[in-house]
């Protein structure tokens, strides 16, 4: 593993070069290899100043990801950094790519920092869940001053190497050849006689005296649930306080505090999961792709022109489609809209909108379609308007083109069977906002080619979604346990609850907004017309009136009516409860003779979760998600399930399927509704003393 660093000498400047792809990621050889090569640079008296490269694509990039879990090897790596940082002979740090984490950490360990123009450098671990471990959290506020530390710490977003060099990261910055620049700047300093530059040896700059409790402050709620970010804030805090030897043992402290938190193990499981979503069971790595270079949107409204705008974002042209001239006029005028409003908070500029919206091609006509690679449905939830769409998709598209259904609950096998190619339909569920939302549930029908899979897993990577492949069944993955758990929330109301006690326990696990809120904001009319057409199309499986129908009858159809279960101020999303929805719900209540009861929160929260985590389990034996991480990614970024528990299955875990399985069998019991009834997986993982990822 030595083999993986190396020493030579370019003249009088000693080269130390990491060559570990992909990455040159700190595992323990490279580690190893670091401490040996810095000794025998020292020791090589025709070296006047060694520099620090990586080979490859980038400066080490972090923390060796498959060491995660395994107990530590030596050397460690705030050992190494000292190493370097106590050398009698200057060293300079070579970056290119991206140095990241125990990377940028390595880098902060030497005298001076030279970047090429294309690189970036950061402290990423906070979405790990971690914080610098290495003493970047007592270095980087030493060089960069408190303020800025805390916002590359904390936010743990990578910076440019020019803005590197503005913010006193970096000393220079290179075109060209990265190692012919280093070795001219290391020359320079030699000549110059350019001191030892340790950055421990300096003083932190605080430019505000309570910098830190308005630090804490100012991310208490985008942050409400994480522990990282605070920690950090502590962290950096001990630089400012503390002499560096006792700052760096706070440091550890602090990570060590991180490593073994459930938050961490959350997030670190999310970060792994993300990307094995991506790898599709079963699916050759090797099957082709077919080429997507145009593609079309059939419906202008908020979800067509959300989706359309994805594509624009990636350079890929779009045609969008309409039957009525108004209603495309409006689309079009909505998605400027929206890209006029980006360009105000300085996100693009006025010549990237107009780049966009000329990608944006509107049209009347079915006709126009016939050169496109893929086109996505998004008109109404209505399998009638489905099936007539599909007719004139099958009509009017070429041979191997894309048919996709952004169906969120329909049978995508049967739209297939709308046309003469089912091996080529497929559904792609965006979320709304969908040129916000990162989720894309893509889903397999019985009859659709591995090719056309192969080709909207890569392009949902293309337009930057994380692409999750599913089967065929109602609602899919997320609505299908959505559903369960809004027809237990209004069964909670049913029995006692009121609406803002349901939603509290649910934001308090950390959730954005409760199961009503959450309905108010997507439009109380989207789920009524679900229900409808379930009800039309199969009555048997339909769920029974309630009233929440009789909400969106009244004209309650949530905050764009400013009216839904809460009650809004104009301009305002602050759900406030009504008066007259209690109303509405005490007469339910008595129609259907349905005595009330204190309901308390825990039954809330289990009620709510429980039966979740037993649909979760019920998907898993059909074969609908083929993996735990695929309920879980998708609740995270389609449901906005906190990251920091890691997933509705991951959470389960940490609470214990057999306690899970305990109550839902108690549920069963006590109610006889099928939808308690143990899905035989549950049960038989509580009774092995096994979790869903054990």
């Amino acid at each position: 593993m030595s083999e993986v660093v190396s020493y030579r000498r370019e003249g009088e400047i000693g080269v130390i070069s990491v060559n570990y792809p992909p990455v040159n990621a700190l595992g323990q050889g490279v580690r190893e290899g670091l401490q040996s090569c810095l000794r025998e640079g020292l020791a090589d008296d025709q070296a006047k100043a060694l520099v620090v490269i990586g080979e490859g694509r980038t400066f080490p990039a972090g923390a060796d990801i498959r060491e995660f879990g395994k107990p530590p090897a030596g050397p460690a790596l705030p050992d190494v950094i000292n190493e370097y940082e106590s050398s009698e002979k200057l060293v300079i740090a070579a970056i290119h790519g991206t140095a990241l984490g125990g990377g940028l950490e390595v880098a902060l360990g030497c005298d001076y920092r030279v970047a090429l123009d294309s690189a970036k450098v950061g402290l990423p671990e906070v979405k790990l869940g971690l914080l610098p471990g290495a003493g970047g959290t007592q270095r980087l506020p030493r060089l960069v001053g408190a303020k800025a530390a805390l916002d590359m710490i904390v936010g743990g977003n990578p910076v440019k190497a020019k803005n590197a060099l503005q913010m006193g990261i970096v000393d220079d910055v290179v075109s060209g050849d990265l190692l012919e620049g280093a070795l001219a700047y290391a020359r320079k300093l030699v000549a110059d006689k350019a001191p030892l530059r340790r950055i421990r040896d300096l003083d932190v700059q605080t430019e505000e005296a309570d910098l830190f409790a308005s630090y804490e402050k100012s991310i208490a709620r985008k942050q409400r649930g994480f522990k990282a970010p605070f920690h950090c804030i502590k962290a950096v805090q001990a630089a400012v306080e503390l002499p560096f030897e006792e700052g760096m043992k706070r440091e550890r402290e602090l990570f060590g505090e991180l490593l073994v938190s459930s938050e961490s193990a959350a997030q670190r499981h999310v970060f792994f999961a993300e990307r094995e979503v991506a790898k599709v069971p079963g699916l050759p790595k090797d099957t082709p792709k077919r080429e997507v270079n145009s593609v079309a949107v059939i419906g202008a409204g908020t979800m067509g022109g959300g989706i359309a705008m994805n594509f624009a974002n990636a350079g890929i042209p779009v045609k969008i489609l309409e039957v009525k001239e108004e209603a495309l006029e409006k689309g079009i005028a909505i998605i400027r809209k929206n890209y006029e409003n980006t360009a105000k908070k300085g996100r693009l500029t006025q010549e990237q909108v107009e780049q966009r919206m000329a990608l944006i091609q509107p049209t009347l006509s079915y006709d126009d379609l016939g050169d496109v690679d893929v086109v996505i449905e998004a008109v109404f939830e209505n399998m009638s308007v489905k099936e007539a769409v599909f007719n004139e998709l099958d009509r009017v598209c070429k041979p191997g083109a894309i048919l996709a259904t952004n169906t969120s609950t329909l049978d995508v096998n049967r739209i297939a069977s709308f046309t003469k190619r089912p091996q080529d339909v497929i559904g792609m569920h965006f979320f709304s906002p969908a040129n916000v939302m990162k989720l894309l549930e893509n889903v397999r029908g019985e009859k659709t080619a591995d090719d056309v899979i192969a080709t909207v897993m890569d392009l949902s990577r293309r337009i930057g979604k994380v692409g999750v492949l599913v089967g065929v069944c109602h609602g899919f993955v997320g609505n299908r346990m959505l559903h369960k758990r809004q027809a237990e929330a209004v069964q909670l109301v049913n029995e006692g609850a009121n609406p803002a006690q349901v939603d509290k326990v649910l934001f308090d696990l950390g959730f954005p907004m409760g199961p009503f809120a959450m309905s108010d904001l997507a439009g109380m009319d989207v789920g009524y017309r679900i229900r409808e057409e379930l009800r039309k199309e199969n009555p048997e499986n339909a769920p029974a009136r309630n009233w929440t129908d009789e909400l969106v009858e009244n004209g309650r159809m949530g905050q764009k009516t400013q009216a839904g279960v809460f009650d809004y101020k104009e301009g305002d999303r602050t759900p406030v409860p009504s008066a007259e929805v209690d109303k509405i719900i005490a007469k339910f209540r008595e129609e259907n003779g349905i005595a009330t009861r204190e309901v308390t929160d825990q039954e809330i929260l289990e009620r709510c979760m429980y039966v979740m985590v037993n649909e979760g389990a019920k998907i898993l034996e059909e074969g609908i998600a083929a993996r735990p991480l695929d309920v879980d990614v998708i609740w995270i970024y389609g449901y906005g399930f906190p990251v920091y528990r890691g997933g509705v299955l991951f959470w389960a875990d940490q609470v214990g399927l057999k306690a899970i399985y305990d109550k839902v069998s108690q549920f069963h019991q006590e109610t006889g509704d099928d939808v308690w009834k143990p899905a035989p997986l549950l049960e038989k993982l509580a009774k092995e003393g096994k979790g869903f990822y054990s």
